[in-house]
């Protein structure tokens, strides 16, 4: 169970996927879904949650990649490179 204070804190992981271009609701396919739990779960222990609401306030609607700071560089590409290369 989250503590009070963790259940207040912002998950920006589907704001991150939609300005990248990422379907959120992608996380539904059994083969992406490990994918999403962990962005899911990285951004809701991120110590940038300032700087990542700042990040999405500013930046444009749609970008190419996640901020340098994102822990969730790596998946956010995964998760790019598979909806392009998805055979659909």
């Amino acid at each position: 169970m989250l503590s009070p204070v963790m259940q207040h804190q912002p998950n920006y992981a589907i704001k991150m996927m939609e300005r990248l271009g990422i379907d959120p609701g992608g996380g539904v396919l059994p083969r992406l879904s490990l994918l999403y739990v962990t962005a899911s779960h990285r951004c809701g222990s991120c110590p940038s949650k300032r700087a990542c609401g700042d990040w999405l306030e500013w930046a444009p609607e749609s970008v190419s990649f996640a901020p340098p700071f994102c822990r969730n560089n790596d998946v956010f590409a995964e998760l790019q490179f598979r909806s392009l290369n998805s055979p659909c």
